[in-house]
C-alpha cells in the first residue's frame, strides 16, 4: 500500500511515527501524480470553493492496471470497504 500526498517528505515522515503507519507514503509536491490520477480538484468547505487534494482510492494490480476505483473518500468504513473489495477480487 502506497499513499501520496503533496506534503513534504519530513511532513510524511512525522505524521507516519504518530500515528504508526507501516505503509509507504510518497510526496508528490508538485502534485504530477496527484494531478495524473485525478485526485485534485474543486472542494467546498463552509460554503467557500478551492482547489485541493480529492481524497481517492486506487486499486492497481501487479501488472500496472487500475481494476477500481473510490473516488471523495471518506475515512469512516473505507478500509473495510477496501478490503472487500479485495477478498472479491482474490475469489474471482
Amino acid at each position: 500500500m502506497i499513499g501520496i500526498s503533496a506534503d513534504s517528505k519530513k511532513s510524511h515522515e512525522s505524521f507516519a511515527r504518530k500515528n504508526d503507519l507501516r505503509v509507504i507514503l510518497l510526496s508528490d509536491t508538485d502534485r504530477i501524480a496527484i494531478q495524473a490520477y485525478g485526485a485534485w480538484g474543486k472542494k467546498k468547505m463552509y460554503g467557500k470553493e478551492y482547489e485541493g487534494i480529492v481524497r481517492s482510492t486506487y486499486l492497481i494490480d501487479p501488472t500496472g492496471v487500475i481494476r477500481w476505483v473510490w473516488p471523495s473518500v471518506k475515512v469512516a468504513g473505507h478500509a473495510e470497504e477496501v478490503l472487500g473489495t479485495l477478498r472479491k477480487f482474490k475469489n474471482a
